[in-house]
């Protein structure tokens, strides 16, 4: 079946909302192809002012996915069981993907894809709809969320979480591209880009609703109009407060949390955030 075919046949059953033999069978075939990589919930398109265009068909395909799933025991090769729809089952990797999943209880969901070279660190979980690059690390209890696109030689730190965006089907999901380094404990949610080579520092909290101070522009990051928030290429973002209008505020020395990009990276930068090579 062509790509034009089967955007045509998951759009019509998406909108009929009727389960058949039909529907199942171009589910199965989607979910192959959103399993290695072959289409994506999100990719990358110069024509499109962010950068991004968003594949609403991908989207509905996996909300689909879920509208025809039954309910059923799962078994892992550990014996642990767990129960979900049987459209997503845990994803099947073999060594000649060339990915390496440290033991510890990390889940990688079907139609999630996972680029060779890429690192997993205990406990992880990556979902339905994600992207991730050649080359980039999964450290420890991080979450990639659903359709959520991560670049190639990324490094994604212990403890964060880039948010899933699967709903509404138009909304652009998270994306991380090449080269970043996301320190730990971060979270990244609602359409945010992160432009290449950009450092996100430990702790960074950032949402499409989160004005970004740049101390080095003079200028303020925000979601516009037909416009996500992005974080521009390189810079260097670090948690910092701001003081609220107001008489109650001040009165009150109250401040606000808000990410302060205080550099744009430079050989010094680079140099800390290196990737070890010997890890992988």
């Amino acid at each position: 079946m062509s790509r034009e075919l089967l955007i045509a046949e998951i759009e019509k059953l998406y909108e009929i909302h009727e389960t058949s033999l039909e529907a199942e069978s171009n589910v199965e075939r989607f979910l192959e192809l959103l399993d290695i990589g072959e289409i994506r919930a999100a990719e990358p398109d110069p024509a499109v002012p962010s950068g991004w265009r968003v594949n609403t068909w991908v989207k509905k395909g996996i909300l689909l996915a879920f509208r025809i799933g039954k309910l059923v025991k799962v078994e892992d090769a550990c014996g642990d069981q767990f129960f979900d729809k049987h459209t997503f089952p845990i994803k099947d990797i073999s060594a000649e993907d060339q990915i390496r999943v440290v033991p510890g209880g990390t889940a990688i969901r079907r139609g999630a894809y996972l680029s060779r070279g890429v690192v997993i660190m205990p406990p992880s979980y990556v979902n339905v709809g994600a992207y991730v690059g050649e080359g980039t690390m999964l450290d420890s209890h991080t979450l990639v969320g659903s359709c959520a696109q991560v670049g190639e030689r990324a490094h994604i730190s212990a403890g964060t979480q880039i948010g899933g965006v699967l709903e509404p089907v138009g909304a652009l999901p998270i994306i991380i591209e090449d080269e970043v380094m996301v320190g730990g404990n971060c979270g990244i949610y609602e359409g945010t880009i992160v432009k290449r080579r950009a450092v996100i520092g430990a702790g960074c909290i950032i949402t499409g609703s989160t004005p970004i101070y740049d101390l080095v522009k003079g200028t303020i990051h925000r979601k516009e109009k037909g416009k996500p928030l992005t974080v521009p290429e390189g810079a260097v973002v670090v948690p910092g407060a701001r003081t609220p209008a107001g008489e109650f505020a001040a009165k009150n020395k109250l401040s606000l949390y808000t990410p302060v990009i205080v550099k744009y990276r430079d050989e010094k930068t680079d140099a800390a955030t290196v990737l070890e090579q010997a890890l992988r």
